[in-house]
């Protein structure tokens, strides 16, 4: 099965695919999927995490092949079912589940962020919830899942100290990114690159909200020189907030940097039809720095 965005852009709508895992459907943006194929036998890997399947070669590519339903602490998969192959800080990996739904597409208005409808095990790695058809559906922190598994996926921090000593600046930088895990690694890396004057938002409506309070009391040019955005957030997305900062003359020459694990060669078309000045994928953080650099003439 191949699945293909079809949306258009900045619309802050997203599609979803639903999948069962060990009777419970649970959901993944469908621009992270490269394709879904049947359950196929896998080569196990010694002393592996114990979610990890094994690898295989679907292609001509090795992909690591990762048990959900061991990530979400209900025991192992027996062969069969489905592998979603996914796309994502330029990683490509196999989820196993048991079954695929179909798709739903929704509005980031009316992803819920988790809370205590989650249960213990799933409360780390949820990302949101979308109620449909009277359904809960539990959207699933892919990027989290892997991180867990091997911590070298993650954000390389360690790329900040091979920049060397750095001057501290007060330029006001924004940030709209939902994890909070992410956003302290996010600005204790500026920091730690002398950038102290960050403003922290956790979805692209807050951060909206703050450019235009700065707008209307005519700051903006003091508060605001550069934003920062993931891009899938709820309530409203990076591609959402990227079109409206660009579309709006008052915010237009604001540079936006889209820092999403999520950017592969078409979001990369999308955030360039929408304005976005740079591009770069989730692990990248020290060329997030000298982008800034870049785009501040540091």
């Amino acid at each position: 099965m191949e699945t293909k965005i079809l949306l258009e852009n900045g619309t802050n709508e997203l599609e979803i695919l639903e999948f069962v895992v060990d009777g419970n459907s649970y959901g993944i943006n469908v621009a992270k999927i490269r394709e879904i194929i049947q359950y196929s036998p896998v080569t196990p890997v010694p002393n592996a995490h114990p979610s990890v399947e094994g690898i295989f070669m679907p292609r001509d590519a090795m992909i690591t092949a990762i048990d959900l339903r061991n990530c979400l602490q209900r025991g192992q998969s027996q062969p069969g079912g489905l592998f979603i192959i996914t796309s994502f800080n330029k990683l490509d990996i196999a989820f196993h589940v048991d079954s695929v739904i179909g798709i739903h597409r929704v509005s980031w208005v009316d992803i819920i962020k988790p809370g205590a409808t989650v249960t213990t095990a799933e409360d780390g790695i949820s990302t949101g919830i979308i109620k449909i058809n009277g359904k809960l559906i539990i959207i699933l922190d892919f990027e989290k899942i892997v991180t867990d598994i091997n911590p070298e996926t993650g954000l390389k921090v360690t790329e900040i100290d091979a920049l060397g000593e750095r001057e501290e600046t007060d330029v006001p930088i924004l940030i709209a990114e939902d994890s909070s895990l992410l956003r302290k690694l996010i600005i204790d890396s500026l920091k730690k690159a002398g950038y102290d004057n960050i403003i922290k938002t956790e979805n692209g409506e807050e951060a909206w909200q703050y450019i235009t309070k700065c707008k209307n009391a005519g700051t903006l040019a003091r508060d605001v020189h550069l934003l920062i955005t993931d891009i899938e957030m709820p309530l409203m997305d990076g591609h959402r907030l990227t079109k409206l900062v660009k579309t709006d003359d008052a915010t237009k020459d604001i540079p936006v940097i889209i820092f999403s694990s999520l950017v592969n060669d078409e979001m990369r078309r999308k955030g360039e039809e929408l304005g976005a000045d740079a591009q770069l994928s989730k692990p990248e953080i020290g060329n997030l720095v000298k982008v800034i650099d870049n785009l501040l003439n540091r």
